[in-house]
């Protein structure tokens, strides 16, 4: 018998002083960097009180696609479902990875136009194919399916700016920052200035203002300085505050330099690519140890920024179950989830599909190794 040494120490209980003394030296000689981000983090500013508005003159909407995989070997599939945080779905749609791109591309697309919110996106960008679109869209990439999913939230999200018309004043909050690698070119900021386009068409005609946020739980730049803005101790004010990030702190963590770029940088020849937000630290709590987070906001409506965080302010006290954090965004994402029941149905469409496929004879042989398979599961849950 092989013993199990998972779990045991690697260390001698004599080699644990050895130990913390290298890690205090290496500490001291480290804390040089924390000094430096110190620096900064104190240099930024000002540190805004955010003033909460009433959220009933403003709709908050959220959407997000959930990353649902049902695979039966070798079926794998992958259900795209793009809602809301009313739950209304607003896309849906089921591909695998040996799915034809090219196939996928005439989908969304007929011979009259676009029928898809991912048509109508390629159509205005004047694309008529997903490879076009992404050069990540390809057959020969394992990971176009992932692609593919975010492609289609991205859509979605356009064709609720640029489409639908709203009662009121609107604030329509993305799962991440408004920031994306997966675009050619510099399709993603001639997506920007369309939605840009849009929302001061609406203003003229409606009166009606449309703003778009991006919210990260995580983010590269804020791990980087969260240490330094604790100790730093710059939201101690006893209120919900943000403070805008400079683009030298994003540039310190992030290794392309297109991710900061405003969109209508013109400082060199290369333009602008995979941004359209303009960077902020909030806390929507009041105490020093509550959460905070990255948000984008649309770069021509930074100077909104009192207006929207105060919106936020309201769903985000009203957050469950994670504290301070928008309530839309938590409801899209429970939402767009495919889970207990309804992952159940997806699966025995997904055998009722294969049992099709192999015919009655060997059938029964399916529904066998689908049981087997569900008991070696449970065993071990």
């Amino acid at each position: 018998m092989v013993p199990c040494v998972r779990g045991s120490s690697v260390f001698q209980t004599d080699q644990f002083p050895e130990l913390k003394r290298l890690i205090s030296e290496q500490a001291a000689r480290d804390k040089a960097l924390l000094d430096q981000r110190l620096d900064e983090v104190r240099a930024i500013g000002p540190v805004r009180i955010i003033k909460p508005r009433s959220a009933t003159s403003v709709a908050l909407m959220a959407a997000d696609g959930g990353n649902n995989r049902v695979a039966f070997n070798p079926f794998y599939l992958q259900v795209i479902r793009v809602v809301d945080s009313h739950g209304k779905e607003l896309f849906m749609d089921v591909v695998s990875p040996t799915s034809d791109v090219g196939e996928l591309s005439k989908r969304h697309l007929d011979n009259s136009g676009a029928h898809t919110p991912l048509g109508r996106l390629m159509l205005d960008l004047g694309v008529s194919d997903l490879h076009q679109l992404s050069p990540m869209m390809t057959s020969e990439s394992t990971g176009w399916v992932l692609t593919y999913r975010d492609l289609c939230e991205w859509a979605t999200l356009y064709e609720l700016i640029c489409s639908r018309r709203f009662a009121q004043d609107a604030l329509l909050v993305h799962d991440g920052l408004l920031r994306c690698k997966l675009f050619r070119g510099e399709l993603f900021i001639k997506m920007y200035e369309l939605i840009k386009g849009h929302i001061d068409r609406v203003y003229a005609e409606d009166r009606r203002r449309i703003w778009l946020v991006g919210l990260a739980k995580q983010t590269e730049v804020l791990e980087h300085y969260r240490l330094a803005i604790s100790l730093s101790r710059i939201f101690e004010r006893g209120s919900p505050c943000f403070v805008a990030v400079p683009e030298k702190m994003q540039e310190r963590v992030y290794r392309w330099a297109e991710y900061t770029r405003r969109p209508d940088d013109t400082s060199t020849k290369e333009k602008p690519k995979f941004n359209m937000g303009a960077m902020h630290f909030v806390r929507f709590g009041s105490r020093s140890g509550d959460p905070v987070w990255t948000v984008d906001l649309l770069d021509c409506q930074k100077a909104d920024a009192q207006a929207v965080f105060g919106y936020l302010l309201t769903d985000a006290v009203a957050g469950f179950p994670v504290p301070f954090y928008p309530n839309c965004l938590q409801q899209a994402d429970n939402h767009s989830r495919v889970a207990d029941l309804d992952l159940d149905i997806v699966e025995d469409n997904l055998i009722d599909a294969i049992r099709c496929q192999v015919g009655p004879d060997l059938a029964p042989i399916i529904d066998e190794l689908r049981i087997a398979t569900d008991v070696a599961a449970r065993r071990y849950e």
